[in-house]
């Protein structure tokens, strides 16, 4: 008996947080105006796509303090955006990337279970962490966290928020005219919640949402993250988009989901891609290097190596050699507002090295090398038998696509791809689920008794 085709999982990925985004492409749009969103949205739930997601920064990034313009800046609240989307699509999931650090979660399970009424149970929670103190100084506590314990928190927000989303049973509205009864039970809503982060108790004021509970999401490559998505996530970002590497990690993660008590297929694992098309495969290959020029100009470069060497580069040539000087690990942070590097600097520099020695690498040419996330190229049939092929064979369950162009960039991929990947049996051709969740082929969720003491 042959094993089902798997459906391709697809998200429509709007960027706007890095150097990927032309934002100055004489086509690209404006980052803040709500036509940017409403266009990409509308063209992935054209091309049937299970959901749109939306990253967000919670504060300017700055190099030696003052904010640089190789990142977009500046986005609108991700709940306000969301929630007019919804106005303006009708499957098309929602997923919003909120920080667990700097949020409290009676107003995360009602923002999300809110977003959930308002779009027909199409909410996602991209579940984030954050620990420091530049990030946290826009926070009223300054929303400092020791490293160890930013999934320590972030697991008791998100059981939290789900026993206040489990709060509301889905037959708790009665509305009997004629008796006058609108609830089945005077406790509706009743929560109490007590942890070492949190001690909360009270009555939740969102009636249980169409899917039950909204789409988690998450990210998580160390041990620590790979363990905290595996028994709460129902996907989980990827940053591995080549084989063998992807099926290993996809095979550890489903691993920890069944040691977790869950079904290999209650999470689902998603990385992020871009692509680039061409009538011929030799078009695509120099469209793709021509858009890798635009990306990674000489001052990027030497922006992303500043935050390896935490000193400042702008003195060497981008078109020469690596700095020939060591990382100064101790010093005040040249560059603010990007993930630390948590790698060993001075191991990660002689990598550097090796690589721009052996392969007689500029310092640019190096960066492109090793920090590039490789885009799906090729013609649209080539770029399908890719997606395709990379989900039958276990690498993923799906893809989160952006462009580097916004916000038309996806239009090229839901007009000449999408026919190919429904062609193949491996995309629907319409919606059939009713909500995010069903869409996902995720499990049902319903209500559990919150415990006394988390």
């Amino acid at each position: 008996m042959s094993t089902p085709r798997k459906q391709v999982i697809l998200g429509a990925y709007l960027g706007g947080v890095n150097h990927h985004t032309a934002w100055w492409h004489p086509e690209a749009g404006s980052q803040i105006d709500f036509s940017t969103f409403e266009h990409t949205a509308r063209t992935a739930e054209r091309g049937k796509f299970d959901f749109f997601f939306l990253a967000e920064g919670l504060i300017l990034r700055e190099r030696a303090g003052r904010i640089f313009d190789q990142d977009i800046i500046g986005r609108p609240d991700t709940f306000g955006v969301l929630a007019a989307i919804a106005g303006v699509t009708e499957h098309l999931g929602l997923a919003g990337t909120i920080n667990a650090t700097f949020n409290e979660p009676y107003e995360l399970a009602r923002q999300f279970a809110s977003l959930d009424h308002l779009s027909g149970g199409r909410a996602a929670w991209n579940v984030v962490t954050s620990f420091d103190a530049f990030t946290g100084q826009n926070f009223r506590r300054g929303g400092f966290l020791d490293p160890a314990d930013r999934y320590v928190r972030a697991e008791e927000t998100l059981n939290a928020v789900r026993a206040l989303w489990d709060s509301w049973n889905a037959d708790d509205i009665v509305a009997d005219r004629e008796t006058g009864r609108f609830l089945a039970r005077p406790d509706t809503g009743s929560f109490a919640f007590h942890g070492a982060q949190f001690d909360i108790a009270g009555r939740f004021t969102v009636p249980r949402s169409p899917q039950g509970r909204p789409v988690v999401l998450q990210a998580g490559v160390s041990p620590q993250g790979r363990d905290f998505a595996a028994a709460n996530a129902d996907a989980i970002f990827s940053p591995f988009g080549k084989l063998p590497e992807a099926a290993d990690f996809y095979r550890d993660i489903k691993a920890r989901a069944v040691a977790a008590g869950r079904a290999p297929g209650d999470l689902k694992i998603l990385p992020s891609a871009s692509f680039v098309l061409g009538d011929t495969e030799s078009e695509a290959i120099e469209k793709y290097h021509a858009i890798r020029d635009e990306q990674v100009t000489g001052q990027t470069a030497l922006i992303l190596l500043e935050q390896i060497w935490n000193r400042d580069l702008s003195g060497y040539d981008p078109e020469g050699p690596i700095p020939d000087v060591d990382p100064d690990p101790d010093a005040a942070p040249i560059i603010q507002g990007r993930a630390s590097l948590h790698q060993d600097r001075f191991a990660t520099v002689r990598r550097l090295r090796e690589v721009s020695e052996a392969k007689k690498l500029s310092l640019r040419e190096t960066v492109i090398d090793q920090f590039e996330r490789a885009p799906i190229v090729g013609t649209p049939a080539q770029v399908a038998e890719k997606i395709d092929s990379f989900v039958q064979n276990d690498g993923s369950d799906g893809f989160i696509l952006g462009s580097h162009l916004v916000p038309t960039g996806l239009d090229e991929f839901v007009d000449r791809v999408v026919p190919l990947l429904q062609d193949r049996g491996a995309l629907r051709t319409e919606y059939t689920g009713k909500t995010l969740r069903d869409n996902l082929g995720l499990p049902a969720v319903h209500a559990t008794p919150a415990p006394a003491d988390a």
